[in-house]
């Protein structure tokens, strides 16, 4: 057997990438690596359907490229599975570069014909050199550890069997077993800043030191192993200084200063939330300060005293309307539930989150709101109005607890801040005849 395919096999079974009798789908473009990985697990006994992707961004030679996978499919006797994509019009549709959108349509296709075909595996063909140039790449841009630790052999159902060999070693297998390829013409030209490294950067450090590579290599595999360390510390961190409540992240921030590095810790909690490096830092410097925020595409961080506050961004209506009632209803809507009942013999439920009230006091129908600026209510006990704005400043809420917080109204007045305190318009008194139950179900 060849010395490439006793490499890779070795590496497959250390990484645990697949076993004996696994299906897998290889993503085939028809170039050199690619033509290499599917052959590989073909002599290597493995089940394998060959999907091409063709992204109609290169004219003639992408149905080059396409012939060619379909012929080197055929000759290694696999099935042949192709899709074509408009990959601008999604890149234009999502607001993304090219590149991305070739990378979001290709995965998830591929996963569809995992599915489709019960494969266990989705095989790409990541080789070392790639690794190299994707932690060079990540260091220019500013990364954390992660982003220096490289390509993971698996990453869910992807796997990379061949980051364990060099694209020149790739060649050289092709060449012995009389495989051809074809070459992206894209890929030899400088445009793009992977191409200069691949073609610029790595010529220079081989230059500065022949064995370049290796040495890389070896950091990666050093740096992969530091990394296990270090997310243990990460996480056992995390647990000191944040707690998670209803999808909400509340980060107490003096607790983050007593970490040996809290920019650093931060960075590990807030960038897989969409927060940049700029972001994280600004917000670590945060102490006793409220009203700050950051936003990412899908996440707000707000200050408020000693925490920062992390939740998904929401959308609302414009009139921040959630739920309505009318008279009788009985169906839960936003998580509260009413019922009826007679006044005589029950006892109020004195619960946070259940509000019991005068039916008849009530004017129908219901709404479930958030709050708005100018809202007043007469706090339960209480006779004069006071403003909802005030009531939350008095009970220190924080500016995430203000817009989350809901009001539950009938058509003339606020029944209930739920939750928390009931108005006194609609109170059960001694002449309550009927009564409603609301029922808050967090």
């Amino acid at each position: 057997m060849h010395s490439t395919i006793n490499r890779i096999s070795d590496f497959i079974q250390q990484e645990s990438l697949l076993l004996p009798d696994s299906r897998v789908i290889v993503g085939l473009s028809g170039g050199a690596d690619s033509v290499a990985l599917l052959s590989v697990l073909v002599a290597m006994g493995y089940e394998c359907i060959a999907c091409h992707c063709n992204f109609m961004l290169r004219g003639d030679e992408s149905m080059r490229d396409r012939d060619h996978a379909e012929r080197i499919a055929l000759q290694l006797q696999v099935p042949f599975v192709e899709t074509t994509f408009d990959t601008v019009g999604h890149a234009q549709a999502k607001g993304i570069s090219i590149e991305m959108a070739a990378r979001e349509l290709r995965y998830e296709w591929f996963e569809q014909m995992r599915i489709a075909h019960r494969a266990d595996a989705i095989a790409v063909a990541h080789h070392r050199d790639d690794n190299t140039e994707t932690i060079l790449l990540n260091l220019i841009r500013g990364t954390g550890i992660a982003g220096v630790t490289g390509m993971s052999p698996r990453n869910g159902m992807i796997i990379r069997p061949l980051l364990c060999v060099s694209r020149d070693e790739l060649i050289e297998y092709l060449s012995d077993t009389k495989l051809s390829y074809v070459t992206d013409s894209t890929n030899l030209q400088s445009i793009y800043t992977r191409n200069k490294i691949r073609l610029e950067v790595m010529p220079l450090l081989r230059d500065i030191n022949p064995a370049a590579d290796s040495c890389i290599e070896r950091s990666i595999a050093h740096l992969r192993s530091c990394e296990k360390y270090y997310r243990a510390a990460i996480d056992e961190w995390r647990k000191r200084v944040c707690i998670e409540r209803n999808n909400t992240l509340y980060i107490d921030l003096t607790a983050l200063h007593t970490s040996p590095d809290a920019s650093t810790l931060l960075f590990e909690i807030a960038t897989p939330l969409g927060f940049n490096a700029s972001q994280v830092t600004d917000m670590a410097g945060l102490t006793q300060s409220s009203g700050r925020q950051f936003l990412s595409a899908t996440h707000r961080a707000v200050s408020h005293r000693d925490n920062l506050i992390i939740e998904p961004i929401a959308t609302t209506t414009t009139d921040g309307v959630v739920a309505t009632w009318s008279a009788g209803d009985t169906t839960t809507q936003h998580r509260i539930t009413p019922r009826y009942c007679n006044a005589e013999g029950f006892s109020i439920i004195r619960d946070k989150n259940t509000a019991c009230f005068d039916l008849d006091r009530v004017k129908f129908p219901l709404t479930l709101r958030h709050w708005q600026q100018g809202d007043t209510f007469i706090p339960f006990g209480m006779r004069g109005r006071k403003k909802v704005s005030d009531y939350f400043n008095d009970h220190k809420y924080s500016l995430i607890d203000k817009e989350n917080a809901l009001l539950l109204c009938d058509s003339e007045k606020i029944l209930w801040i739920v939750g928390e305190r009931t108005g006194n318009e609609a109170r059960i008194t001694d002449s309550t005849r009927r009564v409603l139950v609301l029922k808050y179900d967090v």
